[in-house]
């Protein structure tokens, strides 16, 4: 039986893989848009970044409904996540939009979690995310989308909403990576 080529693409997008090499591919186009930022080029970046981390959200889904769950996909899926929000927040502090501090709290926090969570795998504990890391996550790509925007639209600075949630981000960032190695002291005494 042949697929038609909407059926193709529909396995296609609810294939998690997929969707996780989406994220990683979108940061380098993110880059490249950021490398001459315009109107243009942010918006697209920011509209391009939204459509990458609806698929964060979706991969998850489509793994679970459908017991797609994977090695790669386990891996890989948190690294897709951290590589475009890095590569974001790396091109705003390029251009000045966001504070290099402030990039490299976010950033630090998450190769240290990152390690963490593989000392923890070794010891076979669970690693899911805790409700802390979600609203990290949450608040991060709140702030992202309009810090990409970066200029004025329809009267409104989005600029400015972006740093006010980035703010927001940063505790969260900071909680959650505490709450981290927290909860998983022990493993470290080892």
């Amino acid at each position: 039986m042949h697929m038609s080529q909407w059926e193709r693409l529909q396995k296609k997008i609810s294939d998690p893989n997929f969707l996780t090499l989406f994220r990683m591919a979108s940061s380098f186009f993110i880059m490249l848009l950021l490398l001459w930022p315009n109107k243009a080029t942010t918006f697209a970046s920011a509209l391009l970044f939204s459509i990458a981390s609806i698929t964060d959200y979706l991969d998850g889904y489509f793994a679970r409904r459908d017991g797609l769950t994977s090695n790669f996909g386990k891996a890989m899926d948190p690294l897709a996540d951290k590589l475009i929000v890095s590569t974001a927040l790396i091109m705003m502090t390029s251009h000045g939009w966001v504070p290099g501090w402030m990039t490299c709290t976010i950033i630090g926090r998450e190769i240290a979690v990152t390690g963490l969570r593989n000392v923890i795998a070794e010891h076979g504990e669970d690693i899911a995310a805790s409700n802390l890391g979600k609203y990290k996550t949450g608040f991060q790509i709140a702030s992202i989308i309009p810090l990409l925007l970066n200029y004025s639209y329809f009267g409104l600075n989005f600029h400015a909403i972006g740093m006010v949630l980035l703010w927001g981000a940063l505790v969260y960032t900071l909680w959650s990576g505490a709450d981290y190695f927290f909860r998983f002291r022990r493993l470290l005494e080892k």
